[in-house]
């Protein structure tokens, strides 16, 4: 495993406490005994979809912030907390706990809807009709609970190679699970796990007791709210929390793989720039989907790479002289191969309308030279699809940059370079770039300059590369996008370096002293997660609630206090 599957015993933003605490709390992790308790049967059924959903305004919060949280302590039995909903099953607390009883597909739904969230809950199988069921944080579904929605569901059999699934519930009501992994241990029954979810726009990270195992991109809504979904299954959570996060920085961090991004869709088994190219890029796993537009003659943008139609397709001409529907009658895959004939040039308004149907983002390069007027009509057709925080707008040409700054400053720009300005830092400041995207030849004449730019937090697309020596040459300078023809080999090149091996295991420390702490995995991850979020009254509720020893607890409590004064 590379250095991204990094340790998180607690979210974003731990500050630093004294050992005694930080590891009395911690040894409960690693010294926890846990004897399951029976969960009486709840009673609350799923309400009927006509009923009013819940409210998803906002809350103000920034990041950092706890944006939502529930122990369930104060909810009577048989009764749901304010603002849940059963969507489908039966799903109710019983003794302090949220309890879902086996069902298909039940699910709850809960909280506001946020951009950027970390999501994490005690959880635990009471029992399941067979290994394969599963329970899940629901990541976006509508409020009253209908499908599609995304998930990230787990496994009692955790460490089966499918353990742990990123997965949409599709609008047909059918699966599609593109990303998978084996959780580090067994879910089983009976036990507790502290789980949790870390979602960035339409990043997201699986954190499973600890560790981070599995990355995916999944699709967002404008208004989605959070849940848990259940099949086959009775289960129990506890001590829910949701925590906002900031937006996903345009650097990687160390270790970081870099995102692919499929140059023209996936043109190496499709005939570029067509939506059969961009549909199979998607298919691929792409992190994003890049193409290129020119305007036509009578003011439509269309996906197509050359000025002149000629190269691909069966016309002739310049495409800023002829109109839309003569370039979108061109027969744009016949040339690539008599399987695509047919394919027609797509509009810019299609290539949107395709990727509303999929979570990979756009890397939009708007060809130059376009006109003020040209540009801000390619840029309206973003904000029209509600697509601006997807898409990253690129070009060579500097006046295409600053005119969609001046239409939309909240787009992300690029600038393509196929030689090194002399200082790169200060040329993408200047046109507000967050990207600076040069070739792979021009980056190899001064490789420092991809150090230069992180640091200065603008990222680096490299293009167009092709072969895992070059994939192995740009990741090892820390590129953040790898712009290729081949994105299905490029995301199976990622996955070989993800297993590539085992990254040693953290070192206990004062750990081994202070062991004999007698609380669960759970209780002692909430423990950890409220003081990483300096919840200092929840902390000390908690301990007060499940450290037995007087002696231990009243030590804690006094540190707690010095800590909060």
């Amino acid at each position: 495993m590379t250095a991204r599957r990094r340790t998180l015993l607690a979210p974003p933003g731990t500050r630093t406490v004294s050992g005694t605490l930080a590891c009395a709390i911690a040894a409960g992790v690693f010294g926890a005994s846990f004897a399951a308790t029976a969960v009486a049967p709840p009673v609350a059924t799923a309400a009927p979809l006509s009923a009013a959903p819940l409210s998803t305004a906002p809350l103000s919060t920034a990041p950092g912030d706890v944006a939502y949280s529930q122990d369930f302590d104060d909810v009577a039995d048989g009764e749901l907390p304010d603002g849940w909903r059963a969507a489908a099953g039966d799903w109710a607390v019983r003794d302090g706990r949220l309890v879902g009883e086996p069902a298909t597909i039940g699910r709850v739904t809960f909280g506001p809807h946020l951009e950027n969230y970390r999501l994490e809950a005690t959880v635990r199988f009471e029992a399941v009709n067979n290994s394969a069921r599963w329970l899940a944080p629901i990541l976006d579904i509508d409020p009253a609970g209908s499908a599609p929605w995304w998930q990230a569901a787990m496994r009692s059999a955790t460490t089966a190679n499918n353990g742990l699934e990123i997965a949409e519930r599709t609008s047909g009501n059918a699966w599609s699970v593109p990303y998978t992994a084996a959780a580090p241990s067994a879910a089983g029954v009976g036990t507790d796990v502290r789980i949790a979810v870390e979602v960035q726009g339409n990043h997201a990270t699986w954190v499973y007791d600890g560790e981070e195992v599995l990355e995916g991109r999944i699709g967002r809504t404008d208004d989605g709210v959070l849940g848990f979904s259940a099949d086959g299954a009775r289960v129990s959570i506890d001590d829910v929390a949701v925590t906002e996060l900031p937006p996903r920085p345009v650097v990687n961090e160390p270790g970081d793989l870099p995102v692919t991004a499929a140059h023209r869709g996936y043109s190496a088994v499709n005939p570029e720039n067509s939506l059969a190219a961009y549909a199979a890029a998607m298919k691929a796993g792409a992190e994003y989907v890049e193409i290129d537009v020119h305007t036509t003659a009578d003011g439509v943008p269309v996906v197509l790479h050359d000025q002149t139609v000629d190269r691909t397709t069966d016309g002739t001409g310049d495409v800023a002289l002829l109109d839309a529907a003569t370039v979108s009658g061109f027969d744009a895959g016949s040339w690539f191969s008599p399987a695509f004939t047919g394919e027609k040039v797509p509009t810019f308004a299609q290539v949107l309308d395709l990727m509303g149907t999929g979570s990979s983002d756009l890397l939009l390069e708007i060809k130059g030279p376009e006109t003020r007027a040209e540009v801000h009509r390619t840029v309206d057709l973003v904000l029209d699809a509600g697509l601006e925080d997807r898409v990253v707008i690129q070009s060579f040409d500097e006046n295409v940059l600053t005119y969609a700054y001046e239409r939309a400053p909240q787009i992300p720009l690029g600038l393509l370079r196929g030689t090194l300005d002399a200082d790169p830092v200060a040329t993408a400041e200047r046109l507000h770039a967050a990207y600076y995207n040069p070739s792979g030849s021009a980056l190899a004449t001064r490789p420092s300059v991809v150090e230069d730019l992180n640091a200065a937090g603008v990222g680096v697309f490299v293009w167009t590369i092709d072969s895992a020596a070059d994939w192995t040459r740009f990741t090892d300078l820390g590129v953040e996008g790898m712009i290729t023809n081949r994105p299905g080999a490029f995301v199976g090149w990622k996955a070989a370096q993800e297993q590539a091996g085992p990254e040693p295991e953290p070192v206990p420390g004062l750990l081994a002293r202070l062991a004999d702490l007698d609380l669960s995995t759970g209780q002692a991850q909430q423990l950890f997660s409220a003081l990483a979020r300096e919840d200092w009254d929840r902390l000390e509720r908690v301990v007060t609630k499940h450290v037995d020893d007087a002696e231990q607890r009243d030590a804690l409590l006094a540190e707690i206090a010095e800590l909060r004064a």
